[in-house]
């Protein structure tokens, strides 16, 4: 195992892009058993699809919605620790105090809950004649980063349509991440158009590795997903790259590139803070 700066710099990567039914039981026990094939492949972190154990729509949220801690958390925890891994848990619709969020929970090797990110940016669009979709409808906005170290790097999360806003992948830039994830579902008219590019542009703005994880396509759904759950490296190239269908992707994640990129493009060295900065207003 390769070190940098005394850290381990090299793993495996799994994203498992998920089928998801209308079944919550269903959807967390294939979860499961998903994620131990992944680490039987030699996978040491783990990243489920944003909604993964419910159909993504806001008729279906409040109806999904569990405590954290809750039952779904209590699993992901156990097998994080049954595998030995780290497990981002994609999201799920979370009730806390009447109010609901679509939240991604991440657990540590040893089964215990390392971060908890609640959706910053709701998703709340109106394409004419394509698609309109409000998610401020049902759920409430998180108001905290999230960060968390592994013995990799540290890693930021983010939900989705939160990629679209190149701010948050810069102040996790500025905290010491080298990877950011974005477990998303992207839809038929932003999947085609954006899907790709948005994660290329975070990637290459800020030299980090980027990743997403989207559920499987279902046409038969009221929301479909575009899918293609990916990998991009630092210099804006897709490492990794699913189909539509239920799959695992592993990718190879070498931060060494990271450190070469950053030392051969110096950005953060010579941006211009005596003209513009942006920065955390809640630590």
């Amino acid at each position: 195992m390769q070190l940098v700066k005394g850290v381990m710099a090299n793993f495996r990567l799994a994203l498992i892009q998920l089928h998801v039914s209308a079944v919550k039981t269903d959807n967390l026990n294939r979860a499961c058993r998903l994620v131990r094939t992944a680490a039987g492949q030699g996978a040491k972190i783990v990243i489920l699809p944003e909604c993964f154990n419910c159909p993504y729509g806001t008729k279906y949220f409040p109806e999904y919605a569990e405590k954290i801690p809750g039952d779904c958390t209590q699993k992901l925890s156990d097998i994080a620790k049954e595998c030995g891994i780290y497990l981002i848990g994609g999201s799920i619709p979370e009730d806390d105090a009447g109010k609901l969020y679509n939240t991604c929970t991440v657990f540590g090797p040893d089964g215990t809950m390392l971060a908890k990110y609640r959706k910053i940016h709701l998703f709340d669009i109106n394409v004419p004649g394509k698609i309109r979709f409000q998610e401020s409808e049902t759920l409430s906005p998180g108001d905290r980063f999230s960060v968390f170290d592994t013995p990799y790097c540290k890693i930021g999360i983010g939900i989705c349509y939160d990629i679209r806003f190149p701010e948050l992948a810069q102040i996790y830039t500025q905290k010491g991440c080298k990877f950011l994830v974005y477990p998303g579902a992207f839809n038929l008219t932003t999947g085609p158009a954006h899907w790709e590019l948005l994660q290329r542009g975070r990637a290459v703005d800020n030299q980090v590795y980027v990743a997403t994880a989207s559920p499987a396509r279902d046409e038969t759904g009221s929301y479909v997903a575009w899918g293609h759950s990916t990998v991009v490296n630092p210099w804006g190239e897709v490492i990794a790259k699913a189909g539509t269908e239920e799959t695992i992707v592993y990718a190879e994640i070498d931060l060494k590139k990271a450190e070469e990129i950053r030392e051969q493009i110096p950005i953060f060295s010579q941006k211009r803070s005596d003209l513009y900065t942006v920065e955390a207003k809640i630590v």
